[in-house]
């Protein structure tokens, strides 16, 4: 039996641009708005899209990761034929290669993608936020009887040089791929969103690591690759909420998102798309009656008796009596203690805030810490700090 479309999920980076929060953890496995994490994201879209069968291409710290997706339980992708499967670099008769490139990850896959017999293939990203549906972004390839088909999104052209580019023609026919140029010729972004005929991508992975100049890469040798072949080549043009969220104040900013569904388009309260995650068995959250809350979005199992104002709380998160949090991002199990003022931050799982101590400032830089930290009492964290190791009490960290 064979399946139409089998999904494949790049989720091996190591997020070094989110510094102390993937010190111990996977980038796709960080936490996103209160009770998910991003890998949920892209399941989700497989999910909603009738994809049932995803491949998860692991490798940077993937326990954590590997934890979290378990047997696909809570995404209904426990199946017997398909479901979800976690695909770290394995050992092989000829040696053992970590994962080289985006392409090497795929071409080190064949044999599970040829256990399904797929039609098509469509890679996706473990790094992304994005609300799509990719049953529509197979149909648009269909139609167009294309070979590959990439999904973009049109950008400023002020901040069009800092992506990869797609010029098409007025048939959405790509003539010419540009990778961050100084002189733009197309404000077509890619999202890194890929849909391939499964012949035509084994065939062009197989040649990439027959090539011992390639740097295994999708956009830098397979997709010039394609063009150089002049391959059946188009872009799917997508309007909806996607945002790359591998910086600290990306991250920070698309959380904030959340809280503003209305003009973000980033709505997690939609029936008719579930973005699915698995959670902890905790009871509801609590307010305390000196509690106040404005503008947030606590998760289950949150004590709150501090104040609480345009932030995002995961799950058993605790602001005690005279704490005040302020346009930040708490993520599972910390705890913010009296007097302690947290704002414009991310503070990562496990942390403890001790008493009267200050994270992040009203301006400036996102300030952010590592799992299982503690601020002593009376420390201040300054605007954009990266916190690493515990501090001290009284300490001052820039």
């Amino acid at each position: 039996m064979s399946k139409e479309m089998v999904a494949m999920i790049l989720a091996g980076g190591q997020g070094s641009r989110l510094y102390a929060l993937t010190q111990k953890t996977a980038k796709p496995a960080v936490s996103f708005g209160g009770k998910y994490r991003i890998i949920d994201f892209p399941i989700s879209n497989c999910v909603n899209s009738n994809i049932d069968t995803v491949g998860i291409c692991t490798q940077y710290q993937p326990l954590q990761l590997n934890e979290y997706i378990g047997n696909g339980q809570p995404w209904d992708l426990d199946r017997l034929y398909g479901g979800v499967h976690v695909l770290p670099p394995y050992q092989k008769a000829n040696g053992s290669d970590w994962y080289k490139g985006t392409a090497n990850a795929i071409y080190q896959n064949i044999a599970f993608i040829e256990r399904y017999k797929p039609e098509y293939v469509i890679i996706l990203s473990g790094d992304q936020i994005c609300k799509q549906d990719y049953a529509d972004f197979l149909q648009f390839h269909k139609e167009k009887n294309a070979e590959f088909s990439v999904a973009v999104m049109e950008v400023p052209w002020e901040e069009a040089s800092r992506f990869g580019l797609m010029v098409t023609d007025d048939t959405d026919a790509i003539t010419e791929f540009q990778e961050k140029p100084k002189n733009p010729k197309s404000n077509l972004a890619s999202m890194g969103i890929y849909i391939f005929n499964w012949d035509i991508l084994k065939k062009y992975l197989e040649e990439d690591e027959a090539d011992p100049n390639s740097e295994n890469d999708f956009g830098n040798n397979i997709i010039p690759n394609l063009l150089r072949d002049k391959r059946r080549m188009y872009a799917y043009r997508f309007d909806g909420y996607w945002k790359d969220v591998g910086t600290i104040s990306s991250l920070w900013e698309a959380n904030m998102e959340v809280l503003d569904p209305e003009h973000s388009g980033m709505n997690l309260f939609d029936e008719n798309w579930t973005i699915y995650s698995r959670n902890p068995g905790l009871p509801a959250h609590m307010a305390g009656k000196k509690s106040c809350i404005d503008n947030s979005l606590i998760t289950n199992g949150c004590k709150i008796n501090g104040t609480v104002k345009h932030s995002v709380l995961s799950a058993g998160v605790v602001v005690e009596e005279g704490a005040v949090v302020l346009d930040a991002v708490i993520m599972s199990g910390t705890v913010i203690k009296s007097g302690a003022v947290v704002q414009r931050c991310i503070i990562a799982d496990n942390c403890v805030v001790e008493e009267n101590a200050a994270v992040g400032a009203a301006e400036g830089e996102i300030a952010h810490t590592a799992a299982g930290v503690t601020i002593g009492c009376s420390a201040t964290v300054k605007a954009g700090a990266k916190v690493y190791d515990d501090v001290k009490e009284g300490e001052e960290v820039c």
